[in-house]
């Protein structure tokens, strides 16, 4: 119950401070330098990380049981992280352009979810998915 809970105190904290530091980056700055800097700092204290956590494996070894999904992750996040920040640069308010996109994207994974996953959904999501769209265009009058 503890990492269910955990799980997504940690997505809501991290996306506070992502969206902040996204809104934050000078306008001036290159994107790309930027997303430069912030994927080595993101391997650096992985790697921290790793050396922390004690596993079974040596690094090396971590990397046998991985597959495409990891640069495939890779690039979705690089499209992500530009997204968010010419977002920004257009105009999107902080207030405003997270929700969006996060209902947006919550609404288009529904299909994704049902048809590739086979997960369920009923009539209370279906209910919940409708308020999402009716928020969607109040949001955007």
């Amino acid at each position: 119950m503890f990492m269910y809970v955990f799980s997504i105190v940690l997505i809501v904290a991290s996306n506070i401070f992502y969206n902040i530091f996204q809104k934050s980056t000078p306008q001036k700055a290159d994107p790309f330098s930027a997303l430069f800097i912030t994927y080595l700092t993101a391997a650096v204290f992985t790697a921290i990380i790793f050396f922390i956590n004690k596993t079974d494996k040596s690094f090396l070894q971590s990397f046998k049981d991985l597959n495409w999904t990891s640069v495939a992750l890779g690039i979705a996040i690089v499209g992500l992280e530009f997204g968010y920040l010419m977002a920004y640069r257009a105009g999107w308010k902080i207030s405003v352009g997270s929700l969006v996109a996060n209902i947006a994207l919550a609404l288009v994974l529904i299909p994704i979810g049902i048809f590739i996953f086979k997960e369920g959904f009923g009539t209370d999501k279906v209910i919940g998915a409708i308020f999402c769209i009716i928020g969607l265009i109040f949001i955007n009058k």
